[in-house]
């Protein structure tokens, strides 16, 4: 891809195109319990891309992606400040599924709705043509971009991380209901994490 600035001015219209389309997409209204909202962030020079699992109520009510006590922990794991995080400019967060998708009856969310990564994942990755590096956050997005190269479970396609190098990074979410499994594998920490840092802070 050229840097010339009548390249660059071109992946911004794109983008610019784009953007409104997604945030006013409505394929599956029918199917969220609290309507359409979806949520991301992206700028044509963004080198890092973040693809998330899906908003919960927090982040559904502020239009804020990761504005929630998840989004904290990863902004801990990655070792930035918010000011960096949602500086779209460097940084790209793109969920599979751009809306919240309500709750199972037994707790937890539902899974991402399955139009929206396939109608637009494609489309935005176009527009975002300086990315080096996406972390994809949760089993969803793994399945998704690492396809039959991602292990039987999520605790091992985490460990094989520099299998999945340069390209992607995949890590577990965030959520409090993964601290048993981070309590489980100190080598989340001590390995893992230092080499996350390393390569997020290069782009940045």
């Amino acid at each position: 891809m050229s840097d010339k600035p009548q390249d660059q001015e071109a992946e911004s219209e794109g983008l610019e195109t784009l953007l409104p389309q997604v945030r006013a997409c409505r394929i599956c209204a029918e199917s969220l319990p609290l309507g359409p909202r979806p949520v991301l962030r992206a700028e044509s020079s963004a080198r890092l891309l973040i693809v998330g699992q899906a908003p919960g109520t927090k982040v559904h009510e502020s239009g804020v992606p990761w504005n929630d006590a998840s989004g904290k922990r990863l902004r801990s794991w990655l070792d930035v400040e918010p000011e960096t995080f949602y500086d779209a400019s460097r940084i790209a967060i793109m969920p599979m599924g751009f809306c919240y998708p309500g709750r199972f009856e037994r707790g937890g969310d539902r899974p991402p709705r399955p139009e929206c990564a396939p109608t637009w994942h494609p489309l935005l990755l176009r527009a975002l043509p300086r990315l080096e590096l996406v972390l994809l956050v949760g089993s969803y997005a793994q399945a998704y971009y690492l396809g039959r190269a991602r292990r039987a479970t999520l605790g091992e396609t985490v460990s094989a991380f520099r299998d999945y190098l340069p390209g992607y990074f995949p890590l577990p979410h965030p959520s409090w209901r993964n601290t048993g499994w981070l309590r489980r594998n100190p080598w989340f920490d001590t390995d893992l994490l230092p080499q996350l840092r390393q390569r997020v802070h290069a782009l940045l």
